[in-house]
């Protein structure tokens, strides 16, 4: 067996609509079908794939810098729009160039101190 992708993310949260929101309104995931499991949650979905899966945690969470997971990443296709949308959120982001590639990454917090990094490959110019 070799695995080829991550499937989704799963995040325990004692803010579920404040998490949902942040995910769909901020990073532009989708709300989606959901199995009908006993329990509260969300499934947000990018290009028709399920990618985070929310459930309400009856526990306080701890954030990412207290886990072993040190964050979870997406490619995004406009980094500098989600940025715009997450300082107007008051949110703290930290763009940076990636050495050596034409990457732009970007890291900041959800609201319950999950530590994500988002991707953009730009375009190399042509010289000439």
């Amino acid at each position: 067996m070799t695995i080829r992708a991550i499937d989704h993310i799963n995040i325990s949260t004692t803010k579920l609509q404040e998490t949902r929101d942040f995910y769909v309104d901020i990073l532009g995931l989708t709300e989606g079908d959901r199995p009908a499991f006993d329990f509260p949650g969300h499934w947000l979905y990018a290009g028709g794939f399920p990618i985070v899966h929310l459930v309400l945690s009856t526990r306080e969470v701890e954030p990412s810098d207290r886990s072993g997971l040190n964050h979870a990443a997406f490619e995004v296709a406009d980094l500098d729009a989600v940025v715009v949308r997450l300082k107007a959120a008051g949110r703290r982001c930290d763009v940076f160039p990636v050495p050596g590639t034409n990457f732009r990454q970007a890291f900041f917090q959800d609201p319950n101190g999950v530590r994500l990094e988002l991707n953009e490959a730009r375009a190399v110019q042509a010289r000439g």
